[in-house]
């Protein structure tokens, strides 16, 4: 039964990897009687759809992008852009303050959950509305960069020297960033909107709010969240992993499908970098050709890299004819899901961003891990390094990830005689069970969830 009474608006940043698990999360929250007005464009509305599970108490509202200088006409989210431009895909959502307050004082919801809009917190609470920034990246990457530890000087940019010197308090000495990887922080200091740079966006939406939430465990990240807890001064609310509900009647695409079934189970490597990599074309050809050395069958799903508008202008010539049989590369959307629910399926491929580190967790897939950004690198020391389920490929300088150091990774956990395999499997076996594949752990955060959000609500009154 609904509860009509504990409405939500959700206002995620509209790239995929946060629109997706926000969805996730309307769904385990409608599933307990809870109604949501997800606001979103009309381009993610056309890819969310179908995985809207509870469309009698999930109502998509649509909003209208406004147009920025520089950014291309008709841009409505961050994965139709380089990530270069994502400050002024934010630029653009700031202005839509008066059409989101609009929809509020409309909708008359008891609660926001919003991510990376820093104003929220200041629009809702002149209407009695009470806010939650609900993050989907880490609670470790959150905590190395973005408390008010870190003391990000006013007048000047941090140097790289201060920048890879942790917080005061940061509780890890494994999960952090070494050498050239910390110049994934400079993100810190760059724009990302009208005059205010990534620090002072997502530490003001996590200062301003009634409460933090992130999708994450206790069990893996809690001295994180009891840190930026510390750090903000509030309660820190944590959802688990909120994995993905497949709608009955959704199905792996015929062609995957039928291919997959050639091939004997736990054979075949995925690989999957994310909505919104674009690698340099000598690095995805590079990467294509690692897994043809492996003599393993393989399923890629790659973007189309920095200067080409087709998969099929950056494959390396004659790759296609030698793995003829025993690897595919995809040209679209693939259902990386299902994919990874299939028998067929041995080895997951991926850069670690914080779906795709989770989806590898509860999956029982092998795992091997291609980080390129700082949260990215930060959730691969977490599985590497604290947890022992995977491996990271060996990068050399600037990043650059080798076919050979490709290979030798992927046969490492895949190789039936492979003691760091053996190990990896018994690893992540432990986990599985530690986190509840049944799904039960899943639904004991959610459960605990709801009712923080309700104390949230009776705390006002």
């Amino acid at each position: 039964m609904a509860d009509s009474k504990f409405h939500i608006v959700m206002f995620p940043w509209f790239a995929a990897g946060h629109m997706t698990p926000f969805l996730q999360l309307a769904n385990e929250l409608a599933k307990r009687g809870l109604r949501i007005t997800y606001l979103l464009p009309k381009k993610a509305q056309v890819q969310l759809g179908h995985l809207n599970c509870h469309p009698d108490l999930i109502a998509f509202r649509l909003v209208t992008i406004p147009h920025v200088t520089g950014l291309p006409e008709g841009t409505e989210t961050a994965s139709e852009i380089p990530l270069s431009l994502n400050h002024l895909l934010n630029m653009a959502i700031d202005m839509m303050q008066e059409q989101v307050g609009d929809i509020l004082r409309e909708t008359k919801p008891e609660m926001v959950l919003y991510d990376s809009a820093f104003w929220m917190p200041e629009l809702a609470r002149k209407l009695g509305i009470k806010t939650v920034c609900f993050n989907v990246v880490c609670a470790a990457s959150i905590a190395i960069g973005l408390v008010p530890a870190r003391k990000m000087p006013k007048e000047r940019a941090l140097t790289l020297e201060e920048l890879s010197q942790t917080p005061p308090g940061y509780p890890s000495t494994k999960v952090v960033l070494r050498g050239d990887e910390v110049q994934s922080l400079l993100i810190l200091n760059l724009p990302f909107g009208q005059n205010i740079t990534f620090y002072d966006r997502i530490t003001a939406a996590l200062r301003e709010c009634d409460a933090i939430a992130i999708r994450t465990c206790r069990e893996i990240e809690g001295s994180f969240c009891d840190y930026l807890s510390l750090q903000y001064n509030k309660p820190v609310l944590l959802t688990g992993p909120v994995l993905p509900q497949q709608p009955k009647d959704h199905t792996l695409e015929p062609t995957i499908a039928t291919w997959l079934a050639g091939f004997r189970p736990g054979s075949v490597i995925f690989c999957a970098f994310g909505s919104q990599l674009n690698l340099e074309k000598p690095q995805f050809q590079e990467i294509l050709l690692g897994f043809e050395l492996t003599d393993f069958p393989f399923l890629v799903y790659l973007k189309p890299p920095v200067g080409c508008d087709t998969v099929d202008e950056a494959i390396p010539e004659g790759f296609e004819e030698r793995v003829s049989g025993r690897g595919m590369v995809c040209r679209g959307w693939v259902q990386q899901p299902l994919i990874l629910e299939h028998p067929a399926v041995g080895c997951f491929v991926n850069h670690c961003g914080f779906g795709s580190m989770w989806e590898s967790l509860m999956s029982e897939k092998q795992i091997v891990l291609c980080p390129h950004l700082g949260d990215q690198i930060l959730n691969t020391r977490i599985l590497v390094e604290e947890m022992a389920v995977a491996v990271e490929v060996e990068k050399a300088q600037k990043g650059w990830i080798s076919k050979e150091k490709l290979c030798e990774a992927v046969k490492k956990v895949m190789d039936e005689e492979s003691e760091v395999g053996r190990k990896l499997r018994k690893n992540h076996e432990e986990w599985r069970r530690v986190l509840g594949t049944s799904g039960s752990s899943m639904d004991a955060y959610i459960d605990d969830f709801v009712q923080n959000l309700r104390q949230l609500l009776s705390a006002q009154k």
